[in-house]
């Protein structure tokens, strides 16, 4: 039986690293369909609660900011905001498109989708997300949602692809087609050359997915393994026609409650509900969108910021350089909670999980270790060589002194 959706949208993720944060944050304040995404709390309640306050700090800064303060920054010219925003830890902006026809999957009986929403998240460590939400029409099956996450991650992809994958045509008039999606991504990201440096993978999108099923799909009459071999696809993003048989559901990458699966991957996160419960339909997809998927967010960041550091430290022979930084990361970054919120908690355990992050530490801490005892070892040589070089001077001064005295 084809299952139906309710209601469904996913992002798309695209990591990218810049080299001047004020210089980038000026280009995206002159950029006219660019605007600085600002947070209060009568408006952002839940991203408020759920939060601990050294995270607010870091990632919504303008939670604490008064009428007065956002006043001020608006009189500034552009330099002066880039300036100011420099300084901040986390910058959020909104990208409009221009209103268009929505795009759609396929050429005769095709299932429509649109770019309802695009976010550009800017972090000062140089390393930005480029968010891209898409939604289906209410006419779409889950077939129609694997198939539409299995091809568009790898719209910005220069890999090869199986006979499977050039079946499903995707089209847009958002953006008259698909290659124009690719020279928008490029327009805001630049080369990434940077990613590719650190081995980030620049191919594939980065998934975040939320379908609610209808409860005629998915009820106390519905055939379980069944569904969860469907669930298998959708969180290892194949397509819709991957054969059911070769598919078995990741019990340790899936975290369940009754009519809610969430699914993990390194490069996948996904939620399936069913509308029998009404809070899912309700309440969960705002807070999976609005405060879970910021939550993910910051853990991407840390595993990136940590490739990023791992890169430094195989390059540079200046440790000073790097010791700061990692200590600042250590001290203020990776010892913090994000959240006392009970679910956050729980998806805090498989985002940590999936990114690999504390075996990632726990490599780069070993590699601080033998900077740090490297270079502790070349200072103590280069105090040595100055000791013994004082002494040098000391000695010969001391025999020129015997000499001019024997003389005389």
């Amino acid at each position: 039986m084809e299952l139906k959706t309710k209601y469904q949208y996913t992002y798309f993720i695209y990591p990218y690293l810049i080299d001047d944060y004020t210089k980038y944050l000026y280009k995206l304040l002159k950029n006219k369909k660019c605007k600085l995404k600002l947070f209060n709390r009568k408006k952002h309640i839940e991203i408020d609660s759920y939060f601990l306050p050294e995270i607010k700090e870091k990632m919504f800064w303008s939670l604490e900011a008064n009428d007065n303060s956002i006043k001020s920054y608006e009189k500034m010219d552009l330099k002066m905001k880039a300036s100011i925003l420099s300084k901040k830890q986390c910058n959020f902006f909104e990208y409009t498109l221009e209103d268009d026809v929505p795009g759609k999957i396929g050429e005769n009986n095709g299932v429509f989708f649109d770019i309802s929403k695009i976010e550009i998240v800017c972090f000062n460590t140089g390393i930005c997300f480029l968010l891209i939400k898409t939604s289906l029409d209410e006419k779409s099956n889950m077939s129609d949602v694997l198939n539409f996450n299995y091809k568009f991650r790898e719209i910005h992809s220069k890999m090869g692809h199986s006979k499977e994958y050039d079946n499903i045509k995707i089209q847009t008039k958002k953006l008259d087609n698909m290659k124009k999606i690719c020279e928008f991504i490029e327009e805001i990201v630049g080369k990434n050359i940077q990613a590719k440096k650190i081995n980030l993978d620049t191919d594939r999108l980065i998934t975040y997915s939320y379908v609610c099923l209808d409860q005629d799909s998915w009820n106390e009459n519905t055939n379980i393994d069944t569904l969860e071999k469907e669930f298998e696809k959708y969180r290892s993003v194949k397509f819709a026609n991957e054969q059911i048989g070769d598919v078995t559901m990741q019990q340790e990458n899936t975290y369940k409650e009754k009519y809610l699966y969430y699914g993990f991957s390194n490069n996948s996160t996904v939620l399936l509900t069913s509308d029998s419960n009404i809070q899912n339909y309700t309440e969960l997809l705002f807070k999976y969108e609005n405060v879970q998927l910021y939550h993910f967010l910051y853990r991407l960041h840390q595993k990136i910021y940590l490739k990023k550091l791992n890169y430094e430290f195989n390059k540079t022979k200046k440790f000073e350089k790097i010791k700061i930084r990692f200590i600042e990361f250590a001290k203020k970054s990776w010892i913090y909670e994000i959240t006392n919120d009970l679910n956050g908690l729980i998806l805090d355990k498989y985002f940590s999980k999936e990114q690999n992050l504390d075996n990632t530490f726990i490599k780069l801490k070993t590699e601080y270790d033998l900077l740090y005892k490297e270079y502790e070892v070349e200072k103590m040589n280069k105090h040595h060589k100055y000791i013994i070089t004082i002494i040098g001077v000391i000695i010969i001064i001391s025999l020129i002194k015997l000499w001019v005295t024997l003389i005389n």
